[in-house]
């Protein structure tokens, strides 16, 4: 008959089993650097939007004066609404697209027999690199004097398609968009790739062996099954592009250029606090990132209670 281990803080193997108090110092660092460089920012940051501030010295206390100043005084009026306005059409776009290509090909790749771990680095190597460097390599690129892909178009003769690609603003908000996605697509797949290997098999060969097809496998079986990493997948990416900033400064600076065409929320905050010259600068730009975080953290969790009571209505 096997004896229960110890209770003691000695484990049968030699090893030590650690009490509550001892668990705690060795997450304390964490929490440590957590508080000292999220929490604290966060929170001085919300109690620098309800005063009024004259360059770096704090003035009175304003109340929701610097919050209603974003929504009734130029350019703020104007550029905030905007800003925003292409924050959810990036959201949008990167949803559909992350989505269903990110899918598709980690869908393709869990069927591959041979180079899928290749594919799978090639396709997360943008992912690993950084979005400004990104950001400026696509801005040669797509240059309309120099870039190798209006060059290349003129070769094999789409001239009419050689297009000012960063300086149309009819057509920077969607090269943002694309290359934003082709920059991220690596995340959903490697992410569906793994709720993929965890769809059991003995599943899909029943599904088959009742006469359902592939199609209807996929929608059936293993899309159901697959839900936890969608949700995952489209929050990250709404998240993402609500803090967008990187991309969208490298490829159209501070401004938004051309004609705002590429400005985000993240971006007019830098110009808000930094380049406005506006000597409530601290408290307008605050107050914006006050707003930005509330509405980023009460959607996320808005649409995370919903997709998954979502999840457990389909199981």
């Amino acid at each position: 008959m096997r004896k229960a281990p110890p209770s003691g803080p000695h484990t049968r193997k030699g090893g030590v089993r650690l009490s509550r108090s001892a668990s705690f110092y060795f997450v304390l660092p964490a929490v440590l650097i957590f508080g000292v460089f999220i929490l604290y920012p966060m929170f001085m940051a919300f109690s620098y939007a309800f005063f009024e501030w004259h360059g770096t010295a704090r003035g009175a206390f304003h109340g929701i004066g610097n919050f209603i100043t974003l929504f009734t005084r130029e350019p703020y009026k104007t550029d905030v609404p905007r800003a925003f306005s292409h924050n959810i059409l990036i959201f949008g776009a990167e949803m559909i697209l992350q989505n269903t290509i990110g899918l598709g090909i980690a869908y393709a790749l869990h069927n591959l027999k041979r180079g899928k771990r290749f594919f799978q680095t090639l396709y997360t190597l943008p992912y690993l690199v950084s979005s400004i460097v990104i950001g400026y390599l696509w801005t040669l690129m797509l240059s309309s004097t120099f870039g190798p892909v209006n060059r290349l178009l003129e070769i094999i003769g789409l001239d009419k398609f050689a297009l000012p690609w960063l300086g149309d603003p009819r057509t920077a908000i969607w090269v943002l968009i694309l290359v934003v996605t082709w920059q991220w697509i690596g995340f959903p797949v490697l992410l569906y790739g793994a709720a993929l290997g965890g769809v059991p098999a003995d599943l899909e060969e029943a599904a088959s062996i009742d006469g359902a097809n592939r199609r209807q496998r996929f929608f059936a079986v293993t899309l159901p099954l697959i839900m936890p990493a969608v949700t995952t997948v489209s929050v990250l990416g709404f998240i993402g592009a609500m803090e967008a900033f990187a991309l969208p400064y490298a490829l159209g600076g501070s401004t938004g250029s051309p004609a705002g065409s590429t400005d985000v929320l993240s971006l007019v905050f830098y110009r808000v606090a930094f380049e406005s010259g506006d000597s409530n600068g601290t408290g307008i730009s605050s107050a914006l990132a006050t707003l930005l975080f509330i509405f980023i953290f009460g959607a996320s969790v808005l649409a995370t209670g919903i997709m998954r009571r979502r999840e457990e209505n389909r199981t």
